[in-house]
C-alpha cells in the first residue's frame, strides 16, 4: 500500500525512490510487524486472560508442564494480524504470489482458530477431529497449488539440492506435490509447538532463510549466476518473509521462557503453511526438508513412535514424542532443550544456504 502511494512520488521527491527496492521494504515490513506485536502484545495477553482462554495441558505430558495450565493461548492471532497488516503496507499488491501467500496464511489460520475455539471456548478437548482438520488443510493447499500451477511460465520441475542436472517434471501432478509440502510443513510446525518459544524460533530462522531464497530467485542476474530457477515476481515474497520474521520476533518477546502467551494452532498451522508456500513458489520446495529439518525430525519422531508402538504392542522408541519431550524426560531443563534446538535450526539453515553454490 505504501509502495503504491509513495513510490510514484519519487519523480518529484527523490527520497521516495527507496520504495522500489525490495531490500528496503523487507526491512521495514519486518520492523512494522515487530512493532505491531510489541504494541498489541500486552493487550492481547490481557484480553485472552480475561475471557479465560488458557492453555490446556494433557495429563500424559511432562509433569513440569502442569504449571503452564491457564497461560493465555491463541496468540497466533497476533502473529497473523501483524504479518497481514505489514505485508499489505509494504508489498507491491499487484504481485500474484503475495496474494497466494496471504490466502494460505489466513486460510490455515482460520482452520487453526476453529480448532482452538472448540478446545478453549466450547471445551471440546480434541477440537477439530484429525480427519476434518486434514480435509480443510488439503482443500486450501490444493487450491493454492492450482493457482501456483496456473500462473504463466511457472516451472513444474523440481529443484533437487546438490544436483543441477536432476530436475524431474511433475506436470499437473505438481499441484498435489505443492499441497503435500504446504500441509506437511503446517503439521510439522504444529507438532514442534510444545515448549516456550520452541516453534517460533525455528520459524523465524526458516523465514529469514527463505527471504534470501525469494530474493535471489526473483533476481534474474543473481539466479543466472547461481544457476537456480528464476521465478518472475518471487522476489516480492522477501517482503512477506520479512514480515513473518518480524512478527515472529515480536511474538517471541512474550513467548520466550517462561511464556506469557502461546500461539495455539491458529499460529502454528498457518506459519507452517506460509513457509511451505514460499518454498514452493521459490522452487526450493525439496530443500525445505533441510531448511526446516528440525520440524521434519519432530514430525518423524511422532510417526516412528506411533508406528513402533502399534507394531510392538506397547513398546516405545522415545520416552515421549514429539522429540523435545523425550529430552525433557531425560532431565534436560526446558530452556536447554529450546536453545539447543534453535542451534540445530541455525546450522541447518546455514547448510541450506550453502547449497546455492554447491551444485
Amino acid at each position: 500500500m505504501l509502495y503504491h502511494f509513495l513510490y510514484p512520488l519519487h519523480t518529484s521527491i527523490s527520497a521516495f525512490n527507496v520504495f522500489r527496492y525490495i531490500t528496503f521494504r523487507t526491512i521495514y515490513a519486518g520492523l512494522t510487524a515487530l512493532l505491531i506485536c510489541f504494541v498489541l502484545g500486552p493487550w492481547v495477553i490481557r484480553k485472552l486472560g480475561d475471557i479465560q482462554i488458557g492453555q490446556y495441558i494433557r495429563e500424559d505430558g511432562p509433569q513440569t508442564h502442569h504449571q503452564k495450565a491457564g497461560t493465555p493461548t491463541m496468540g497466533g492471532v497476533l502473529i497473523i494480524f501483524s504479518i497481514v497488516v505489514s505485508t499489505l503496507l509494504w508489498t507491491n499488491l499487484t504481485n500474484y504470489y503475495i496474494w497466494i501467500a496471504l490466502f494460505v496464511t489466513v486460510g490455515f489460520s482460520i482452520v487453526g482458530f476453529i480448532d482452538d475455539y472448540l478446545k478453549q471456548v466450547v471445551k471440546q478437548s480434541k477440537g477439530l477431529s484429525a480427519k476434518n482438520k486434514f480435509f480443510f488443510q488439503a482443500i486450501l493447499a490444493i487450491i493454492a497449488g492450482m493457482f501456483i500451477y496456473l500462473y504463466p511460465n511457472f516451472s513444474t520441475r523440481l529443484t533437487i539440492p546438490f544436483f543441477k542436472s536432476l530436475s524431474p517434471d511433475l506436470g499437473p501432478g505438481y499441484i498435489f506435490f505443492a499441497a503435500l509440502v504446504i500441509v506437511g510443513t503446517s503439521n510439522a510446525v504444529n507438532l514442534t509447538d510444545g515448549l516456550d518459544g520452541l516453534a517460533i524460533g525455528p520459524v523465524i530462522i526458516v523465514a529469514v532463510t527463505y527471504m534470501v531464497f525469494a530474493y535471489v530467485a526473483g533476481n534474474v542476474k543473481i539466479a543466472d549466476y547461481l544457476q537456480i530457477n528464476y521465478v518472475v515476481g518471487s522476489g516480492e515474497l522477501s517482503v512477506f518473509c520479512g514480515a513473518l520474521a518480524g512478527a515472529g520476533l515480536g511474538f517471541l518477546w512474550f513467548n520466550t521462557y517462561p511464556a506469557q502467551i502461546f500461539m495455539g494452532d491458529v499460529g502454528s498451522l498457518s506459519l507452517g503453511a506460509a513457509v511451505g508456500t514460499v518454498a514452493v513458489v521459490t522452487k526450493q520446495e525439496v530443500l525445505l526438508v533441510l531448511v526446516g529439518g528440525l520440524f521434519v525430525i519432530e514430525a518423524l519422531s511422532v510417526i516412528f513412535q506411533v508406528g513402533f508402538f502399534k507394531m510392538t504392542h506397547g513398546r516405545r522408541i522415545f520416552r515421549m514424542a514429539p522429540l523435545h519431550h523425550h529430552f525433557e524426560l531425560k532431565g534436560w531443563p526446558e530452556p536447554k532443550v529450546i536453545v539447543r534446538f534453535w542451534i540445530i535450526a541455525i546450522i541447518l539453515a546455514l547448510v541450506s544456504i550453502s547449497t546455492l553454490k554447491i551444485r
